[in-house]
């Protein structure tokens, strides 16, 4: 069986984005995308809410043929390319990026049917809404959070409306260049 683990970037006061859904303050660098492509290795099936799916097609498809994109760019754009990737959403309509399912109901049923399958596991990349659906329904099993030394004030966070208590344990933490703490935890059941 699958697990179904959440990779997400917060600032120190838990934000994953700023109010406008703004990234710019995650410190970038050789060492951080060495942590992200370790994450991405175990990875057997992306999923995204429509926001984060949205935003990551407007890049990566680009990125695949460019000559001035960055190795790693280019390695990560054929990766994402070739991977199946499920998107949650209600209004999303068209699958229209290479190798995409869109689920837009039954979602706790079809995330089970997921985590049944054989392979890697299944892998939250940001995706907030998404996140704090699946975390109520009960679904996920491991944390993956990427702590930037920096405090936003205010944003998106995915736990904003979580009422019900979650005991987590730490699997390891990391620190990485640039001041990012890479915290992995799983949920205690």
């Amino acid at each position: 069986m699958r697990k179904l683990v959440l990779f997400l970037h917060q600032s120190l006061d838990g934000y994953c984005a700023t109010k406008d859904g703004g990234l710019d303050w995650i410190p970038y660098n050789e060492a951080f995308e060495k942590y992200a492509e370790k994450m991405v290795q175990t990875v057997g099936l992306p999923l995204y809410g429509r926001v984060t799916y949205e935003m990551m097609k407007s890049y990566w498809p680009t990125a695949l043929n460019n000559p001035s994109a960055s190795k790693h760019d280019q390695e990560h754009a054929a990766w994402i390319e070739n991977v199946e990737k499920i998107v949650f959403s209600t209004t999303l309509i068209k699958e229209d990026w290479h190798n995409t399912r869109v689920i837009s109901s039954n979602v706790e049923e079809e995330v089970k049917k997921l985590k049944e399958g054989e392979g890697k596991d299944l892998v939250i990349f940001g995706s907030p809404t998404l996140a704090r659906s699946l975390m109520k329904m009960n679904l996920i099993d491991e944390f993956n959070f990427t702590v930037s030394p920096v405090i936003l004030g205010d944003g998106l966070t995915f736990i904003r409306g979580i009422e019900e208590r979650v005991n987590l344990e730490l699997i390891s933490s990391e620190q990485i260049e640039g001041g990012i703490v890479a915290l992995h935890y799983k949920v205690v059941r």
